[in-house]
């Protein structure tokens, strides 16, 4: 009745080929004659023991079941009367999901149990393809109409689980989605527990988690519920300034800067109790709360005014000092304020052709000039040594940053190294030296870093990376280059690494770029190694510049023009996954996202187009406004609004010209009066040729460079403060302090 089998057992093993035949060839002088014969069908889960790789080997030649065969659903028992072998239908089926359907209208999660029920009801039931027996188990699923959407808040730092509300007694897996990317084959630090019962963990959450996250069974997406997940923060203030001293009469302001999500509330104190009441005509409230304006200050003005800021997450609070009196300059207290305000703080650093020069904006006063021929602190080394061959002295500078107010770094290319700038002395202390042609830098204040890229010629032959390791610190500095895998850091073209907020003091991860390559190379800024890469090819995307809003952890990519010169739009890859999400609507053009991270601001210049869009709290995407212009805004920089508590004004020059976009209302201003910048050809190290520099989180100047001089702008005011001349190719700009 069943198909005959045998083997012979010879020192209790059999030898088995690569294919799980038996070998014929001698083992210790004994050999296999007589074949194994393969099975017809394959055995369930209590048979498994006793088979390998299809044949059936005997556990126990003297058992009674170990002949029997029982066919499909159906096993082998002793029987506890007779002693005997019987065939019995399976207890149970091996635990797994492949669903299909019986020809007896019944779906089952596997071909086991259509077996084991065939045995169980005694009829003859075959494998079907039947739409109706699949739509009956679309209809098991359930989702209660309220649990289709649900809003879910975690504070910071927290770790979260997301339910699914998808139930059914033969439901499928659950997947889970964010942005349409499937979350559950993905190795993320973050997001790396599946339990059992479907739910979604997310440890130790940032802003950059939040966002829409979808579950559904596996197999049918149309029955899905949506988890609104928004990352609460607590406020952070910052106070301007600290304490400052008034003669009675004049004008005293007091400014607070607070940053949460969601938005924070603003209040003020005086000596501990609520201004709210005392408010006047001399004593007012402006930029929606962020501002304590007091005209013609009395002594009783004097005290401890404290911002509060408040939300659902939390309260932060500082403290702004207020001392009017007499004869205020020879205070204790004005001294203090002024050398805060006016001292070595709360300048521009210009490098140009003749050196360094330090300006204080708001009365365009030098308080230094580093001349080419300084000598650097304790070196014999000049500042700006001789070219052979050259009859005048002159400094070629590419870029420079700001380290904690404490160093400015900056780069000379025809030198191959990086002077730093000693912001106490105002001295040049130290030349780094760098591979050569270095051209671009960046601080991650993260891990107190100065990343620099050097071309290794000006025809970039050879460009690396290389990294300054504890920036800040009292050196002597110097240079390591990039952990190597393959070339990844050695076709590098450009490379970004965001800045921190705020909110945000940590970022983990940046991007390099290849020339003519579309796709972004990911590298952990800790290790300084590379980690993945994120595939652009199918939207046809050869990086050009990014921007990234820790709202959502979204990086705003532009692409260069395609080989017919068509303009491509925007990518936006997701922080989390890794993964393109798609384009951003049809924007175009170079991306710059404010400080805060809630606007983002596309400028592009063959489209004569600003396209301005917002980043919410659940870091959702909306379209703001555009505006039209001529101007070919060779870059852009954010100063703080003076009329709202927590918005931002755009500013970018261009020719003689400079337009400044509230983002908030959409207002624009456009101020006149500038010179033209510097040709492209004169400045071959980016394509930013004129370079606008903003002053700090509550800073009202803007500075930005012309051919052979400088003009500061007064935002506050917007009007042109003031030019100073004879200042040739200083396109190279860094503010140092708050305000």
């Amino acid at each position: 009745m069943f198909p005959s089998w045998s083997a012979i057992l010879v020192l209790g093993f059999i030898l088995l080929d690569s294919e799980g035949r038996p070998m014929k060839e001698a083992v210790h002088g004994l050999k296999f004659y007589q074949p194994l014969t393969r099975l017809r069908h394959k055995q369930e889960k209590s048979q498994e023991s006793s088979r390998f790789k299809g044949f059936l080997i005997p556990d126990d030649p003297f058992g009674s079941c170990e002949n029997k065969y029982c066919g499909l659903g159906r096993h082998c028992v002793i029987s506890k009367e007779t002693r005997q072998a019987e065939c019995a239908c399976m207890d149970v089926c091996r635990q797994h999901y492949k669903p299909v359907c019986g020809s007896d209208g019944e779906f089952y999660a596997n071909h086991c149990e259509v077996h084991r029920a065939a045995c169980l009801k005694r009829q003859k039931i075959t494998i079907v393809h039947d739409e109706d027996c699949f739509f009956k188990e679309v209809i098991q699923l359930s989702l209660p109409e309220d649990q289709r959407l649900r809003i879910t808040a975690a504070t910071v730092g927290q770790s979260v689980v997301l339910s699914c509300a998808v139930h059914g007694d033969l439901r499928p897996p659950i997947i889970w989605k964010r942005n349409n990317i499937v979350l559950n084959d993905l190795d993320l630090e973050d997001i790396n527990d599946f339990g059992d019962d479907g739910s979604l963990y997310i440890t130790k959450v940032t802003t950059t988690h939040m966002g829409n996250y979808t579950c559904y069974a596996d197999g049918y997406a149309h029955v899905y519920q949506t988890h609104i997940f928004q990352v609460n923060v607590p406020p952070v203030i910052r106070v301007y300034p600290e304490s400052q001293a008034r003669e009675p009469g004049v004008t005293a302001s007091l400014r607070c800067h607070a940053e949460g999500v969601p938005d924070p509330q603003l209040g003020w104190l005086k000596n501990g109790v609520d201004i709210t009441p005392k408010l006047s005509k001399q004593l007012t409230l402006q930029a929606n709360g962020s501002e304590v304006h007091i005209s013609n200050v009395r002594y009783e003005d004097t005290g401890a005014y404290t911002c509060v800021a408040k939300n659902e997450a939390g309260v932060d609070e500082d403290i702004s000092s207020l001392f009017v009196e007499d004869s205020a300059r020879k205070t204790l207290a004005n001294i203090l304020w002024r050398e805060e305000g006016l001292g070595i703080g709360n300048m521009f650093y210009v490098f140009y052709e003749d050196g360094i020069k330090v300006i204080q904006p708001i009365e365009c006063e030098f308080q230094r000039h580093i001349k080419p021929s300084e000598k650097l602190l304790g070196f014999q080394d000049e500042v700006c040594p001789r070219a052979q061959g050259e009859a005048d002295q002159r400094c070629v500078w590419a870029s420079a940053v700001n380290v904690k107010d404490k160093f400015i770094y900056a780069a000379q290319p025809t030198l191959s190294r990086v002077l730093v700038v000693d912001v106490q002395s105002q001295k040049v202390v130290q030349a780094v030296s760098t591979d050569p042609v270095p051209v671009k830098l960046h601080y991650d204040k993260s891990h107190d870093q100065v990343w620099v890229l050097s071309w290794g010629s000006m025809e970039k032959t050879s460009p690396t990376l290389q990294v300054v390791t504890l920036a800040s610190g009292n050196g002597p500095h110097h240079t390591v280059h990039t952990q190597p895998v393959g070339r990844q850091f050695d076709r590098v073209d450009d490379f970004f690494i965001p800045s921190p907020t705020l909110l945000i003091s940590h970022v983990r991860f940046g991007f390099i770029l290849h020339k003519d390559e579309a796709a972004l190379h990911k590298i952990d800024l800790e290790t300084l190694s590379y980690v993945r890469s994120v595939d652009l090819g199918a939207h046809g995307c050869v990086p050009h510049s990014l921007a990234y809003s820790h709202l959502g952890g979204y990086y705003f990519v532009s692409c260069r023009p395609d080989g017919s010169g068509a303009t491509l739009p925007q990518l936006v890859v997701d922080g989390v996954t890794d993964a393109v999400i798609g384009p951003n609507d049809n924007v175009t053009g170079v991306p710059y996202v404010s400080p805060d991270g809630h606007y983002l601001v596309s400028v592009d210049n063959t489209r004569g187009l600003v396209h301005v869009q917002h980043i919410g709290a659940r870091g959702e995407i909306r379209g703001a406004f555009d505006v039209r212009t001529d101007l070919h805004l060779a870059d852009l920089a954010f100063l703080p609004s003076f009329t709202a508590a927590r918005g931002y004004t755009a500013c970018g020059s261009a020719g003689t010209q400079a337009l400044c976009l509230d983002l908030a209302s959409g207002a624009v201003s456009v101020l006149g009066g500038l010179k033209e910048p510097l040709p492209a050809a004169q400045w071959p190290w980016d394509a930013k040729n004129r370079r606008v520099q903003a002053s700090g989180l509550f800073g009202q100047y803007l500075m930005t460079p012309s051919e052979d001089s400088l003009f500061i702008l007064d935002g506050r005011l917007n009007r042109l403060n003031c030019e100073i001349t004879q200042v040739a190719k200083g396109n190279t700009l860094v503010w140092v302090g708050e305000a």
